[in-house]
């Protein structure tokens, strides 16, 4: 039996929200100041990770010596002064103490230990690449370090601080449900998990993770619904004696060719741009198309699915197949032209994501 939560993350916008110019940039630079730490941090806990599981093939160890990855307090064989998990806590803390909120650094630790853990047997066999992180990473906080949390009817938004840094969001046009999931955190009705700060084009994001009740339907596990995705419908999907084609060739495909064309002839004009103040003027419309064609394909693909999930619902199917798909992976990888705008993971991720949402059992043949 399957849990009956899930967790989803919004990507929310947030301002400081301080009087003066320069106040609100004082705390943005500290923002700037946990990100950095935050980076080197990641990178030297993998790093400490990676030489403690591999340090017999680093030190050629005689067969003589034991050693176990332990505290040696509580393993007579262990080699390390404190537990795992600890010791690589410890390394960052001592380093960047007053720097960073040691929350963030324990955060960092405690991800990057279960993530190392879920992928050493690949490390050991050279099958993976150590992960490195980038200097823009997004810095993760739990609950202890989001104080006050609530709803500013005066400001028109929600507010909270971050350790010391008061921050609100910015929703603008909020057609999604972030607010309704930030109500239903504030009314003590929804859960709101280990998040992540993001800065980037130097706006500063919040990665809230939720953690909601799935959606109770009256679904029969004994009805089954088939649906195959293609390039001519996106999505066809069948019950019984039931079947639905979802979009069209024509709705989908043609609409994003136009977008690619308009694209091109745009990347085709820079050479004939007015020159002066830089690459980023004369290359605008290409990112304009580039991010409108981005849009509209993520916008199709989310009623696709959801038009899927709905049928299902609708039919009280417990249990969606996908039909026929390794065979269409196949033959998207080898004509580049389909693989290019088939965009068949995202929308796989989309009705994989609806599915357990909906509570319906999902199922690749």
């Amino acid at each position: 039996m399957g849990k009956d939560t899930l967790k989803l993350t919004r990507k929310i916008q947030l301002l400081v929200d301080l009087p003066t110019k320069e106040e609100r940039k004082e705390a943005l630079d500290k923002l700037y100041q946990w990100r950095n730490r935050s980076f080197k941090a990641a990178n030297l806990i993998i790093s400490h990770l990676y030489v403690q599981e591999m340090i017999q093939e680093f030190f050629y160890l005689t067969e003589g010596i034991k050693y176990k990855l332990a505290d040696e307090k509580k393993d007579e064989a262990g080699i390390l002064n404190r537990s795992r998990i600890n010791a690589t806590y410890r390394v960052v803390s001592d380093r960047y103490k007053g720097e960073i909120p040691t929350n963030i650094l324990g955060n960092i630790n405690h991800n990057l230990m279960g993530t190392f853990q879920k992928h050493k047997v690949e490390y050991w066999k050279g099958e993976r690449s150590l992960m490195n992180f980038r200097r823009d990473m997004a810095f993760p906080f739990d609950m202890e370090g989001m104080k006050g949390l609530c709803y500013d009817e005066e400001k028109k938004a929600f507010c909270f601080r971050l350790f010391s840094i008061p921050l609100k969001t910015y929703l603008g046009r909020d057609y999604s449900d972030k607010r309704k999931l930030l109500e239903g955190v504030v009314a003590g009705e929804t859960k709101l998990c280990t998040s992540q700060i993001q800065i980037k084009k130097d706006k500063t994001f919040l990665l809230a993770t939720f953690e909601i009740e799935k959606e109770k339907h009256l679904l029969k596990p004994n009805v089954i619904a088939e649906a195959s995705l293609s390039l001519e419908y996106p999505i066809i999907v069948k019950t019984g004696k039931t079947k639905l084609n979802i979009g069209s060739r024509e709705e989908f495909l043609y609409r994003r060719l136009a977008i690619q064309a308009a694209r091109k002839r745009a990347q085709e004009g820079v050479t004939y741009a007015r020159s002066g103040k830089g690459r980023k003027r004369k290359t605008k419309a290409v990112q304009r198309f580039h991010e409108l064609e981005k849009n509209y394909v993520t916008n199709r693909l989310h009623l696709y699915s959801r038009q899927l999930i709905n049928f299902c619902v609708k039919h009280q199917a417990g249990t969606l197949i996908l039909i026929n798909q390794e065979d269409k992976i196949g033959i998207a990888k080898e004509e580049e032209f389909v693989l290019r705008n088939w965009s068949y993971y995202e929308l796989i991720a989309k009705i994989t994501y609806k599915a357990e949402k909906a509570g319906i059992e999902l199922i690749t043949d």
